[in-house]
């Protein structure tokens, strides 16, 4: 029989998980730093962060975190509600370690020797919103949470899903650069649910499965200035005229369906916490070494005159090792690649400025 020494240092160790920043008493025994309490069988991977897991895009991208297997320890942090969904995620059987933190005054904490920091944290579209209307709010959230990865994590891989991601990743970007710790190759805009909505919804046309379709996607990640480039879609096709301008306004205006269809519920969480948790899944295979792992995103460039561009990158041991030039384009997307340059230039101008004002 285990000694009562034995069972409440255990006991310790389990509860650490849902409060780190504080010291576990159990009875006055042990007193074990939760920042270094780790549970028997955790597996070995990457310390993942998730800065807005509370929200919802945040919950159903934990719980998907949770459920990778490269994942050794996933940070939970949001300002509000953070212990609930930190207790209720980490009764999840599978191997990474779950810590919640809450509030301003423990984001370092949460932030301290992450390999990996993805950020849904704002507020949501809803009907009648741009992208543009949710600048304001989401404009200062993520700054000050890039203010901290500047500071605990500066090496971290960083995923931006807040929109509008066509502002918010040049924001990200000085934010570093004031830090002194800019690395292009780590900053990361999400635009993966715009890849993934092209795939669902060429599938559809062509009768195939979507996971046997890949339809490259360009430019940014707002109406216009997202262009998925039809004419490069393996296997290879092709599409009418009418084909085309449907597929490609129903992929740019995606995330409205969504908006319109939850009347006010809500937006685009679910599909987004999808899409996000295959690209953070790309970034983790890339820091493991695999090759050859290629995927579509908002990052700096020089494929345009744009200071950032989306387009095909590929992940390894350095975040970015390679960004892929745009291809050959027919009449229809070279002119998209105009009328999406100019919406994306103002975008990528608000964002500096604001960071920079």
């Amino acid at each position: 029989m285990e000694s009562g020494a034995s069972v409440k240092q255990r006991i310790a160790r389990i509860s650490a998980h849902l409060n780190p920043p504080a010291i576990s008493q159990v009875e006055g025994s042990c007193g074990l730093r939760t920042g270094n309490c780790r549970a028997k069988g955790g597996s070995p991977g990457f310390k993942v962060a998730i800065l807005g897991a509370a929200g919802g895009i945040g919950q159903p991208l934990v719980m998907l975190m949770k459920m990778n297997p490269l994942v050794s320890v996933l940070h939970l942090y949001d300002v509000v509600n953070t212990p609930g969904v930190t207790a209720d995620i980490s009764h999840m059987d599978t191997g990474a370690v779950v810590r919640g933190f809450l509030g301003k005054e423990q984001l370092e904490d949460a932030l301290i020797g992450m390999d990996l920091v993805i950020i849904p944290a704002g507020v949501p579209r809803k009907p009648g919103m741009t992208r543009d209307d949710l600048f304001n709010i989401n404009a200062g959230i993520v700054k000050t949470l890039c203010e901290g990865i500047s500071k605990c994590c500066p090496k971290a891989i960083v995923n931006l899903i807040s929109n509008p991601v066509n502002s918010t990743v040049p924001i990200a970007a000085e934010v570093f650069k004031k830090a002194g710790i800019y690395d292009p190759r780590k900053l990361l805009g999400v635009t993966m649910l715009d890849v993934v909505r092209s795939n669902t919804f060429v599938a559809e046309v062509l009768g195939l499965d979507p996971r046997e379709v890949d339809v490259p996607v360009v430019g940014g990640h707002a109406g216009a200035t997202i262009l998925p480039l039809l004419s490069q879609v393996k296997p290879p096709c092709s599409f009418t005229v009418e084909e085309t301008e449907h597929l490609t306004s129903r992929i740019q205006n995606g995330g409205t369906e969504v908006v319109e269809a939850k009347a006010g519920a809500g937006s685009a969480t679910l599909s987004m916490a999808y899409a996000a948790v295959k690209f953070a899944d790309a970034c983790l295979r890339g820091l493991r070494g695999d090759a050859g792992v290629v995927e579509c995103a908002f990052v700096s460039s020089q494929v345009t005159e744009l200071p950032f561009f989306a387009t095909r990158v590929r992940l390894g041991c350095n975040g970015i090792e390679e960004i892929y030039p745009l291809g050959p384009l027919n009449e229809y997307e070279r002119a998209g690649l105009e009328k999406a340059k100019k919406e994306l230039a103002g975008s990528i101008e608000k964002g500096i400025s604001f960071a920079t004002k």
